[in-house]
């Protein structure tokens, strides 16, 4: 029984006529009467009786009328939805995300991947730098965002974006008077780090930087995710050294201004997958990343008025 004989039966059945169902299906009687007769011998039950007239259902083949349609409909759904997962424009996309990415960037892509294809289902992830190198690995991702991510083999890293570094302060702070801050102005002041994880990140970048121009670092706080990070200097526990998209955190108590620092201009962001990674998908979902990523270069290389970082709340 094969979905070709559904439709002859299905035909007949409506017809109640060999020779018009035979026409309507643009064929000749003699293979319309063969297919017929195989799938009644296929179900070991006659579906129709011949009369002079034309033919007429029995029992069992009402029963099967009562079925075919909804056969047939599945049968096509499962045909249209299999074309639209071959195109990537239906399935699952699994992403891996972290704290600060989540802040402009990355939703930013999603929205404009969920508008193009709304069938695909996207879930999301929250991972660290390493969990997502294992959920990748583990295929319980398809594709990740992180920051100064190792050279890996089998993963394929590509740069969304390079994004300025700023600082968070507490709005009483002294330095608030100044319309931008260099490493300098840091210098002996009590800093919160993000994120304290095993590999190296943000956290490792910004000592770096302050060990390499000479300020004298005093850690206040280590957390690991830039919500806390930026609630602690809303606290008046210390300053921030973080990535402009922290800023759209509008936390009472809280002001930014850029960072002007020769070591640690900017920071970038990368999306992350699986080199052998063929999904139709992921392809799709890849060329959206990249399509953001030239315009977003675009944008950073046009000219502009140049405005202070300042936001508070």
């Amino acid at each position: 029984m094969d979905l070709r004989q559904m439709r002859y039966f299905l035909t007949l059945a409506e017809e109640r006529n060999f020779t018009r169902a035979a026409e309507r299906l643009h064929m000749a009687q003699p293979p319309l009467t063969r297919q017929i007769r195989a799938l009644e011998e296929d179900l070991g039950a006659e579906l129709f009786v011949r009369t002079p007239k034309g033919v007429n259902l029995t029992a069992a083949g009402q029963a099967l009328l009562a079925e075919v349609p909804n056969l047939l409909a599945l049968a096509q759904r499962a045909k249209e939805r299999a074309l639209l997962a071959s195109q990537g424009l239906s399935g699952r996309l699994d992403v891996g995300i972290f704290g600060s990415g989540v802040l402009d960037v990355i939703p930013r892509i999603l929205s404009r991947f969920h508008k193009e294809r709304p069938e695909v289902r996207i879930v999301l992830h929250n991972l660290t730098k390493s969990e997502q190198l294992q959920a990748l690995r583990e295929r319980r991702i398809s594709v990740g965002f992180n920051r100064l991510i190792p050279p890996e083999e089998d993963l394929v890293v590509e740069t969304v974006l390079r994004e300025p570094m700023i600082v968070a302060l507490p709005a009483a702070h002294h330095l608030c008077k100044k319309p931008s801050l260099r490493i300098s102005d840091l210098s002996d002041q009590p800093l919160i780090l993000y994120p304290n994880l095993p590999i190296a990140g943000l956290a490792q970048q910004v000592l770096q930087a302050f060990v390499r121009e000479k300020a004298v670092v005093r850690v206040e706080q280590e957390v690991e995710d830039v919500l806390t990070a930026i609630a602690l200097v809303a606290g008046g526990f210390g300053v921030c050294v973080t990535t402009a998209s922290s800023a759209s955190l509008r936390l009472p108590g809280v002001v930014y201004r850029p960072l002007e620092s020769s070591v640690l201009r900017e920071i970038e962001l990368s999306c992350l997958y699986r080199r052998a990674d063929t999904s139709p998908v992921l392809s799709a979902f890849v060329a959206v990343v990249r399509d953001f990523s030239l315009h977003a270069a675009a944008q950073a290389a046009a000219p502009k008025a140049k405005r202070p970082v300042q936001r508070k709340a």
